[in-house]
């Protein structure tokens, strides 16, 4: 028997991997505290999209980007695609937004109102319309919603009226679009967050029907969560749509992925590649706020981090390690991890780059293009995007 060559197995697997790209992380962002302006910000969803382009004329592996509404919001979803694919990109999954209207103090889809209670589905139903505008597949909901102090508001009441809501958004959904339900621990809710852990989204998704889903947002649990066991759990329930990657140190810091625990993004990746979903459904998309990092490198520098992981996990003898986990022998099967993370793939993909007429070195041709300085001086005016924090 042939065994098939171990860079050919990496090679055909990242070739497969698509990540997606959020549009708000070219524009302003960052902390509660402070968001730092940059020279060259997008001023338009239109300059986002060129923004992300860049990242897919570099990468090769970048070939959407995601929309967060309103912050996206223009009055021609259907051109605003079009020049997506001008630009050799689509739009990606659509992103709601129900926590930054003052009416939303006291929760969005679960405030004791009916009258804001509403006004939120309505927003949710707005965003459904757009991915039929634009050919998006995905609509991907987080909710701030939640509890400061005890007895503020009933829980289970809370549950009920998310569970209505969800199914009327849900039940509109067309033939091949899906409902992504994000979930977070705390912030900006303390004391009880409505859609806190991944369980409580299964559970969701489960009641609702197939076309719901559970997007896992790396930064979004506590200290020390083993996040490849909820990613090998939704896999087996397929259950398992979509992730924000992103880092954390302490809370939802959203730095780049790969950049505080690359071990754990790799032991994620595996558990995909375990499971042969690469290429299998799931959205890979990063959910990050560059504050002090340029916007374009950084992205450039997340997709290559993923990249990275997704080629060690590649390269994990399968094999050898059901071998060694069937004979009981731990040092061997955590060998065998260990061997495949702590290899060295940056030449592979440097090599599998360069097998598509790009540069081996994504980043270096950035800054070579000159795109960096061009859009400076064509974005001098005007009002840059931001998140509107």
């Amino acid at each position: 028997m042939t065994m098939a060559n171990p860079t050919d197995v990496v090679k055909t697997g990242l070739r497969s991997l698509q990540i997606e790209t959020p549009s708000w992380a070219y524009g302003n962002s960052g902390t509660r505290f402070k968001v730092f302006p940059q020279q060259g910000i997008p001023r338009t969803p239109f300059e986002k999209i060129s923004d992300a382009a860049q990242v897919h004329l570099y990468t090769g592996t970048a070939p959407s980007v995601a929309l967060h509404i309103p912050w996206d919001r223009v009055d021609d979803y259907e051109g605003l695609a079009a020049y997506a694919r001008e630009q050799g990109v689509r739009i990606g999954a659509i992103n709601s937004n129900v926590f930054q209207d003052p009416d939303f103090m006291l929760g969005s889809v679960t405030n004791p109102e009916p009258r804001i209670r509403h006004k939120a589905v309505k927003h949710l139903l707005e965003c459904v319309d757009i991915m039929d505008a634009t050919g998006s597949t995905d609509l991907k909901l987080w909710f701030s919603d939640g509890l400061n102090y005890p007895g503020q508001d009933d829980l289970r009441d809370r549950q009920d009226r998310l569970a209505e809501a969800l199914r009327e958004v849900y039940d509109r959904l067309g033939e091949g679009q899906r409902m992504l339900l994000e979930y977070k621990l705390f912030e900006p809710a303390f004391y009880a967050t409505d859609v806190p852990d991944w369980g409580t989204s299964y559970a969701h998704c489960v009641e609702l029907g197939p076309k719901a889903a559970v997007c896992i947002d790396t930064g979004h649990h506590a200290p020390g969560t083993n996040i490849e066991f909820i990613v090998a759990f939704l896999l087996r329930a397929g259950r398992l749509g979509a992730f924000d990657f992103n880092s954390r140190f302490y809370a939802d810091d959203d730095l780049m992925v790969g950049s505080a625990d690359p071990f754990q993004l790799f032991r994620i990746m595996y558990e995909i590649v375990r499971a042969d979903a690469l290429a299998g459904g799931i959205a890979f998309m990063l959910d990050q706020c560059h504050n002090i990092e340029p916007k374009i490198p950084a992205v450039l520098r997340s997709v290559m981090n993923v990249q990275e992981a997704t080629a060690k996990a590649l390269l994990v003898d399968r094999d050898a390690l059901r071998a060694a986990q069937r004979a009981g022998d731990v040092l061997a099967s955590n060998a065998i991890l260990m061997d495949a993370y702590n290899t060295d793939v940056r030449p592979l993909l440097a090599e599998l780059r360069a097998d598509a007429g790009l540069d081996p070195d994504p980043t270096a041709a950035y800054r070579r293009s000159g795109y960096a300085e061009r859009i400076i001086a064509e974005r001098a005016d005007g009002q840059q995007a931001g998140w509107g924090a």
